[in-house]
């Protein structure tokens, strides 16, 4: 059915706006596929939809935190890590490798720059969501699951950091206007974010590998 809803967007200063929308898996489908033309990233369309599926179910909080009765906000990492490790069946350890990839893209697409203040960055989330999707593609290949989505999860951990930039362009509503320049810097070392790349290109700022720091033309 179709319905209204509101959509929390950054703007370049970083400041929340709430965005109207009709129907807000058509507002991720449409917002995902301007990004990635723009980006230049190729997707393959089931992995697309995957992807908006994955934001429309992730916009809402109780989808994305854990609650246990005790606790409620997201696991680290590395705990979902264990608990696949530790999981008592295949089915089961699909979930958790699922969920790991799902988080680690999600946040990394849309709080990349809450990421800054922590022990772990951007790139500890794309290492550990693109080796879950990798294994969990492994895992699938072969099995009646796997014909529908082994090759989702094969291109998501193939592409990770791309989908990524995908994400931090829909987070941004398009919006081509750099951010904090040293932050910047710091995805783009990092990760090798394109995006982050051309942003900074877009500055007169030439990003030097194994340099101090950004160095302006």
């Amino acid at each position: 059915a179709q319905h209204s809803e509101v959509k929390k967007m950054v703007d370049s200063q970083g400041r929340e706006q709430v965005v109207p929308v009709h129907n807000l898996r058509d507002f991720f489908r449409t917002s995902v596929d301007d990004a990635a033309e723009r980006q230049g990233v190729a997707i393959e369309p089931q992995t697309t939809q995957y992807v908006v599926n994955l934001l429309t179910l992730y916009s809402r909080s109780e989808a994305l935190y854990d609650h246990d009765g005790e606790c409620y906000g997201l696991r680290p990492l590395a705990l979902m890590l264990a608990d696949a490790a530790q999981a008592e069946s295949t089915e089961a350890r699909s979930q958790h490798l699922q969920r790991i990839g799902d988080v680690a893209l999600f946040i990394s697409g849309f709080f990349i720059d809450s990421l800054a203040e922590r022990a772990v960055d951007v790139d500890y989330y794309i290492h550990m969501g693109g080796n879950a999707y990798g294994s969990l593609s492994d895992e699938l290949r072969g099995t009646f699951r796997g014909n529908a989505f082994s090759e989702i999860y094969r291109e998501l951990a193939a592409k990770f950091g791309q989908v990524v930039d995908v994400l931090n362009d829909v987070r941004d509503g398009g919006n081509t206007t750099p951010g904090d320049v040293q932050r910047l810097y710091e995805v783009w070392r990092k990760t090798g974010s394109q995006r982050a790349k051309t942003q900074l290109e877009s500055l007169g700022i030439t990003p030097m590998v194994g340099g101090p720091g950004p160095r302006r033309h």
